[in-house]
């Protein structure tokens, strides 16, 4: 008879399976500015999602999964690191010269990563799509594959990649390419266990080119899930261009299904391969997006001061791992991009790398069914805004300069009345304002008024909304 400790350790084996002994492979997909709500299985079902919606069919979909930082580079490292902003040094987006080139820095430098404990144990790693972290050109973090476009941004027709230190323009649409990276690299491992970073550039602007294939299906659509709000006064202006603006939301669509195709390329090959019951797949986004929703166009930056709605920051994610997750399992739980690193390594039996405060935890509990003394407490960090969110309310903390904001999510989920006033919420918001302090002083963080003494990046200037 197995022991209490021996069914702790090996808590996926919920159904018998040959592959169950072998170690697990794993494919991260990783779309860029995907709010949950753009997908079918979330519920827009006018966005085609049929590769994203079968993942989800095939196992477990978190419907409370938060970025902690809503814009890309921030969350991509925290992602990396399971450390917050404050702790690894990047508050906002990388400006070119600090992602490559002769000045470039490689900001996760002194930040153990998931990616390099999985490659001290064993496995070969390939990083197919956007980085964004860093001398983005060059293999690093123990990936041996390295398929990119240079940046964070930039057009989706003919891009310029390089591909394991070789500089080429290749033609077609982008994400098709850095999927047949991502294939050239599966042909290399068939017999290793391996890793598969595939972090596309979709949905993210500019919304130039996608291939006709996958604009055709929203020719005639009308865009339910676009709210045609009049713009925030916060607005920021570079993307104000956006609102209600027909080709935005139809170019946002068809980019979300262009990856959603991508998805459904790897799929396939993993099931040619006859390797996908023993591989892990997980599928999620940097962070949300805002699409109308709030009157605003745009994630966390999409306004000045940033921004920390819902749709900016709740994300998709999905794992799937027939014969160790059960099928159609939706957890509700609140988990964040910080709680990721420990999940992936306790999930695949690999020691947590020493060093840093990470406040994360791993949600491997969660996934077999059991959320038994999950504490339902989310923190978010973009430079000068902070937050809280529990199961019903969500705290906005701003420097002096900017105002603070109170949500009841339970009677006002659209975040619509700002409650820091309401006396009856007086107590309420003494008790999350300290939460929220002591949290920050934990992680060693500064004061909020001095959030950019640990960053090291050169920050973007943003344009001020017009009055």
């Amino acid at each position: 008879m197995s022991s209490r400790r021996d069914l702790l350790t090996a808590p996926f084996l919920l159904f018998p399976s040959k592959a169950a002994t072998s170690r697990p492979n794993v494919v991260l997909f990783m779309s860029d500015d995907h709010g949950a709500w753009a997908s079918g299985c979330y519920g827009c079902s006018d966005i085609r999602t049929p590769n994203i919606d079968s993942l989800a069919a095939t196992g477990a979909r978190f419907t409370g999964a938060y970025a902690c930082t809503p814009v890309c580079s921030p969350s991509r490292m925290t992602y990396m690191t399971g450390l917050i902003p404050s702790q690894h040094g990047v508050q906002d987006y990388l400006l070119p010269r600090d992602s490559y080139g002769v000045d470039s820095t490689r900001f996760l430098d002194g930040h153990p990563t998931w990616s390099e404990a999985l490659a001290a144990h064993g496995y070969t790693l390939g990083m197919c799509g956007k980085w964004h972290m860093g001398d983005d050109d060059k293999a690093q973090r123990g990936y041996s594959y390295w398929h990119t476009v240079p940046g964070g941004g930039g057009t989706y027709r003919d891009p310029e990649f390089v591909t394991n230190g070789t500089r080429r323009k290749l033609i077609g649409f982008k994400d098709n390419l850095v999927t047949d990276g991502a294939l050239e690299f599966l042909d290399t491992v068939r017999k290793k266990p391996f890793v598969l970073h595939l972090p596309f550039y979709a949905p993210h602007t500019p919304y130039d080119y996608q291939p006709e294939e996958f604009r055709r299906p929203y020719r005639d659509s009308r865009f339910p899930c676009f709210p045609d709000t009049p713009p925030h006064a916060w607005q920021n202006p570079e993307l104000a261009q956006h609102h209600g603006r027909r080709d935005s939301k139809l170019g946002y669509s068809a980019l979300i299904t262009a990856m959603d195709h991508n998805v459904g390329r790897v799929l396939r090959r993993l099931d040619e391969m006859g390797v996908r019951e023993n591989t892990l797949v997980i599928f999620t986004a940097d962070q949300g997006w805002n699409a109308g929703h709030h009157g605003v166009w745009g994630k966390g930056n999409g306004t000045w001061p940033f921004n920390m709605f819902e749709e900016a920051l709740r994300v998709p994610l999905i794992w799937s791992h027939p014969g160790r997750i059960a099928p159609g399992r939706v957890i509700p739980s609140l988990v964040s991009s910080y709680d990721f690193l420990p999940t992936i390594l306790d999930y695949l039996g690999v020691p947590a790398p020493k060093g840093g405060r990470r406040p994360g935890r791993s949600y491997t509990h969660l996934l077999r069914g059991n959320a038994e003394n999950w504490r339902n407490r989310l923190y978010f960090e973009y430079a000068c805004v902070r937050g809280l969110r529990t199961q019903n309310l969500k705290y906005i903390e701003r420097t002096k300069e900017f105002p603070s904001e109170l949500y009841d999510l339970e009677a006002d989920p659209g975040e619509t009345r700002n409650l820091l006033g309401d006396p009856s919420y007086g107590k309420t918001l003494s008790g999350l304002r300290s939460e929220l302090t002591q949290f920050f002083r934990a992680a060693g963080a500064p004061s909020i008024e001095d959030w950019h003494a640990t960053t090291k990046q050169e920050l973007h200037k943003y344009p001020q909304p017009k009055p």
